[in-house]
């Protein structure tokens, strides 16, 4: 994964638990304005699935997503439906 780490118990690695980036890495990661703009209708059942996951599925909603190669991927694979914009803060 891009953003978690792995820390071992003890040395152990079957013991092995991800654990979460610390909240400040987090926050100064770049985000990503996602809007969809074209149906799902009559669309690969792929493509519907990456639209529900990417929090969308009706017509001009938009959510802000952390911009990280998993999402900009999901973003490629549905971009005739939706548009992309980077947003600073």
């Amino acid at each position: 994964m891009d953003c978690a780490r792995f820390v071992l118990r003890k040395n152990k690695l079957d013991t092995a638990r991800k654990v979460d980036p610390p909240i400040v890495v987090r926050l100064l990661m770049a985000k990503l304005k996602i809007t969809q703009i074209h149906s799902t209708i009559d669309r690969d059942k792929k493509q519907k699935r990456t639209i529900i996951a990417l929090g969308l599925g009706k017509l001009h909603r938009t959510v802000i997503h952390a911009d990280t190669p998993q999402i900009r991927g999901m973003v490629k694979a549905v971009a005739h439906l939706v548009t992309c914009e980077k947003v600073d803060e």
